[in-house]
């Protein structure tokens, strides 16, 4: 088949809906420290997550179908966090921003820090840093959008 003549796309309705919902991703705000500055950097215009289907950052969890954690996590915020992962719908999907979330940071002899998320929601990808650039996030998302696909990494 040449160049620019009609074709026929073959494919599996399971293989198209997988593809639309890894590229359809709508973010939760969930900012909590300083790692919410970064999350909110990759939507600024030079990285612009919405290239990548990550249009707009929702502020209610019926709405969004990924919660960036990110920022330290204290067991007063954890029920609350949890009461949100679980509004979501199916499919949900969470990403731990920073070294905080994942395993307390600075924090992690406090009181009052959970040490890691995880513990809280289950984690899809973790992006590790203090605090993780907007870059590395992107790439997060990315990770995120191959795991929803099915792909890996060789």
């Amino acid at each position: 088949m040449k160049s620019g003549e009609p074709g026929a796309l073959v494919t599996t309705l399971e293989k198209a809906l997988t593809w639309g919902r890894s590229n359809s991703i709508w973010p939760l705000t969930m900012g909590l420290a300083c790692c919410a500055i970064e999350m909110m950097g990759t939507q600024a215009s030079q990285l612009d997550i919405s290239r990548f289907g990550s249009e707009i950052f929702r502020n209610s969890p019926r709405q969004s179908d990924l919660m960036i954690v990110a920022g330290t996590v204290t067991k007063k915020m954890a029920p609350r966090l949890k009461r949100l992962y679980d509004e979501m719908p199916f499919p949900k999907y969470v990403i731990a921003m920073g070294v905080c979330v994942i395993q307390g940071g600075p924090y992690v002899h406090g009181y009052s820090v959970v040490l890691g998320v995880d513990r809280v929601v289950p984690v899809d990808v973790y992006v590790p840093g203090c605090p993780p650039t907007p870059e590395a996030l992107t790439y997060g998302i990315m990770t995120l959008q191959k795991k929803i696909r099915g792909e890996t990494d060789r």
